[in-house]
């Protein structure tokens, strides 16, 4: 389920029997930190190439700042997941690209650290952000991009319902490399997956 915090429902925070996901806070840099530095190698293969800075506090604090008013003017809702039992960070999934008018629809985008991939949680964190974006946002449509090798999120778009549209050439500047993607979308009304609903 979700819930906001506000009467101007500016702080949404999802939450579902294990986990939670709300938007991210100066406070949560040494955590971050921490699990970002440790899973490094994992991530690096499926991210742009990390700055310099790029796990320094000052630089935590901007990204925090820059979601924070990328959320306030509507083209952004970054969220952190946590595990509800100990307020552990496990990943981050950020719903971009938010676009209006004719489109109402946006992108997604996801990462888990390493030693919480693969325990099901952002398939968790994915049942609760779904819902958010038709029913919260009222958008019609969600997009999702990811490279050919990475069969895990391949996987994890499929068991959540996404289906397959094509490939992007050259999308994405990945690790240094401009990379292909196989763009996936989920529309409001699509059937939920049989899967999903068995965990409901």
């Amino acid at each position: 389920m979700f819930r906001f915090l506000s009467r101007q429902q500016d702080t949404p925070e999802l939450y579902g029997d294990h986990h939670l996901l709300r938007l991210p806070r100066y406070t949560d840099y040494r955590g971050w930190y921490a699990l970002r530095s440790e899973s490094r190698a994992f991530l690096q293969p499926w991210e742009p190439s990390w700055r310099h800075d790029e796990l320094t506090e000052s630089a935590f604090r901007a990204r925090v700042t820059r979601n924070t008013q990328e959320f306030s003017s509507g083209i952004a809702v970054p969220l952190f997941l946590f595990r509800r039992e100990d307020h552990a960070l496990l990943g981050g999934i950020t719903i971009g690209l938010i676009r209006r008018g004719a489109a109402q629809s946006c992108m997604i985008g996801y990462w888990m650290g390493e030693r919480h991939a693969g325990d099901g949680h952002m398939f968790a964190a994915l049942r609760l952000v779904v819902p958010y974006i038709f029913t919260g946002l009222q958008l019609h449509r969600i997009e999702a991009a990811c490279i050919p090798e990475n069969w895990k999120s391949i996987r994890l778009l499929e068991k959540t319902g996404f289906e397959r549209e094509g490939l992007l050439r050259k999308y994405l500047k990945i690790n240094g490399e401009w990379r292909d993607h196989i763009l996936y979308s989920r529309l409001a009304g699509d059937e939920v997956d049989d899967r999903m609903q068995a965990l409901k």
